[in-house]
């Protein structure tokens, strides 16, 4: 067995001393979106420093736990917190807890972010449903040597959100009245936002949101055949002519106001699933 398959079975090995349940959806939740954990059914929480191989959350609001669970009884397991490429960790650790999910028996992955809208019809508190991604990260988790069973050498990425769990959150949100925009999201290394001639650039190349997460474990979900849905809440405008400085708190806070809307959509998508 490879190395990386070694890791894997490590965690699991952990894991397994809790459940012996296979779990058919995996959550990330991003900055200021952890509420949905208040809708899990939780069995278990374990925080990362107990899973080997596990990085640690080390941003503000990124809790750093793995929640085992149900919602509308089906199994799901929850990133309580994520990893970014800006702190410093491999794309292969960013993504490594998804390699985990895959073991676990997850077949969909829901995940969400904040981001920075550059689409002028977008607003602050919006949510847009992820239709397909740029990677300007600089990197991808899958170079390196290919791990056969885990996926293919060269996956396919014409589909990288499923289009029908996309149009399984559309019907979600307009039967719940709340309004939803789709769009293409680019990733960018961060740490820092940026400057108003970056955000020129990536309108122009077709971007509606930016965010310095989600890409990496999109692809790694891709290649060991998970499906996969995607959330952006909008948290701050980022429109060249009018840019204005932008406060972290200000972002979480505009996040976890909007963050019910989106917990609602993907409460009702689970069930239906």
């Amino acid at each position: 067995m490879s190395e990386l398959i070694n890791k894997i079975n490590e965690t699991l090995s952990v894991i397994r001393k809790y459940t012996n349940n296979e779990y058919e959806i995996g959550i990330i939740l991003g900055t200021g979106l952890g509420g949905l954990v208040s809708e899990i059914k939780i069995e278990h929480e374990i925080d990362y420093s107990k899973l080997p191989h596990f990085p640690l959350s080390t941003v503000e609001s990124h809790k750093g736990k793995l929640i085992l669970g149900s919602i509308n009884g089906k199994k799901v397991v929850a990133m309580q917190g994520r990893f970014h490429y800006y702190e410093g960790y491999s794309m292969q650790q960013i993504t490594y807890p998804v390699r985990v999910m895959k073991f676990l028996g997850v077949k969909t992955l829901l995940i969400s972010n904040a981001c920075g809208g550059m689409n002028p019809q977008f607003k602050r508190g919006d949510i847009m449903i992820i239709t397909d991604h740029i990677n300007l990260l600089g990197d991808n988790p899958l170079i390196g040597k290919n791990e056969d069973e885990l996926g293919p050498r060269f996956p396919d990425m014409s589909e990288p959100y499923d289009y029908k769990l996309i149009e399984l959150a559309e019907e979600v949100a307009i039967e719940n009245k709340i309004k939803v925009q789709k769009g293409v999201y680019v990733a960018v290394p961060g740490p820092n936002l940026e400057t108003k001639a970056e955000y020129r650039f990536l309108r122009n190349i077709g971007a509606d949101v930016v965010g310095m997460s989600t890409v990496p474990e999109n692809i790694v979900a891709n290649h060991m055949g998970i499906k996969v849905l995607g959330f952006s809440i909008v948290t701050d405008e980022c429109f060249p002519d009018s840019l204005k400085p932008v406060d972290v708190k200000e972002i979480i806070e505009t996040a976890m106001k909007a963050e019910p809307k989106m917990t609602l959509i993907m409460k009702e998508v689970i069930k239906k699933l």
